[in-house]
């Protein structure tokens, strides 16, 4: 009796097997029903101990073997589904259009500082470094700029209440020329150097002008060092920035800290100089000051009167990107809009 009711066993649970598919909720009720304690499988592995003995080596075995067998189909078939559950779920469609991931990039500011650093040091420029907070000697005096001069009005300035432990007022300084300064104190020509960094304005703030900007300042010093150098130099540079041919055109100017000073334009990119909006039909841009460094500057830092010669300019980082990115408002650098900043 109990042999037929195993070959029952058997062939109920094959058949409940073709009902499954890949559903574990119903193989769970499928164990439940073949291999619980109260299927019949179990009363008669419990009842194994009351047959004879003839009957405990026939049926004993065969019940056992039944009983493993069903685990061992049911085991086998969670794990194929699992399988193919995880396969499904980590499948990748290599036909399927690559998503560009998001990750973090340069400022447009930064972008730009090192295009023109990398065009400096291939031109075999050193590239220096000064503090934003100053006193004023390296900020006005030793630039030719003493107290009460009318020139320091060029400059509006950010004053800070304490002072250091000299007793020296301390300011932001108002463009990196202080560390010309404190550059040549350390150094003794001949050399060429960049000095990028921020500088600081107390003045209004519109499309052009911001009281925080990125400033660059060249200096090189030498015993023949000419206004001449300083064009081929400036040439060279913004052709490279630009990627294009740029002219250099000097106009007369008034700096402290040179003499004889210019104001340095260039060539319009927009309309290669025939005269457009963007350059007032002039065919030209203004770009910044330059000029001979002022001997009493040299003397500042420590050098011989005329014995050096040496040529500095100056230009704001923001106003390149504005030309070379068409950035229409200064302003825009330092909003914070995602919008401005994920374009570049």
């Amino acid at each position: 009796m109990s042999k037929k009711i195993l070959e029952k066993i058997k062939i109920d649970f094959e058949n409940s097997l073709q009902t499954v598919g890949t559903d574990l909720g119903k193989l769970e009720v499928l164990r439940v029903k073949f291999l619980s304690r109260k299927s019949e499988l179990n009363k008669i592995l419990k009842g194994i101990k009351n047959l004879s003995p003839e009957e405990k080596k026939e049926i004993g075995p065969l019940a056992n073997q039944t009983r493993k067998n069903i685990e061992s189909r049911l085991t086998d078939l969670i794990e194929e589904i699992q399988q193919k559950k995880d396969l499904d779920k980590d499948w990748i469609d290599v036909t399927a259009p690559g998503k560009k991931e998001r990750i973090g990039h340069l400022n447009l500011l930064s972008k730009t500082q090192r295009e023109i650093e990398k065009i400096f040091t291939s031109m075999s420029f050193e590239i220096a470094d000064g503090p934003e907070i100053e006193n004023e000697w390296y900020n006005f005096d030793a630039l030719n700029i003493p107290k009460n001069h009318p020139a320091r009005d060029l400059w509006d300035t950010f004053w800070m209440k304490n002072k250091n432990q000299k007793g020296e007022k301390l300011l932001l300084r108002t463009h990196t020329s202080n560390s010309q300064i404190h550059y040549m104190e350390n150094n003794k020509p001949p050399f060429q150097v960049v000095v990028p960094g921020r500088a600081y304005r107390y003045e209004a703030t519109d499309a052009n002008h911001e009281h925080s900007f990125c400033q660059f300042e060249a200096l090189v010093v030498g015993d023949d060092v000419s206004v001449a150098n300083f064009k081929s130099i400036a040439q060279e540079f913004f052709s490279a920035f630009f990627q294009d041919e740029i002219k250099i055109r000097l106009r007369p100017s008034y700096f402290p800290f040179t003499e004889p000073s210019f104001e340095f334009d260039i060539s319009c990119k927009v309309c290669r100089g025939k005269g457009c909006s963007t350059c007032s039909n002039t065919g030209w841009l203004e770009m910044g000051g330059c000029g001979m460094v002022n001997q009493r500057v040299f003397e500042s830092a420590g050098y011989e009167k005329d014995k050096y010669q040496g040529f500095a300019w100056g230009f704001g980082i923001e106003r390149l990107a504005m030309m070379k990115y068409q950035v229409n408002d200064i302003r825009h650098f330092r909003s914070g809009d995602l919008r401005f900043v994920q374009q570049f």
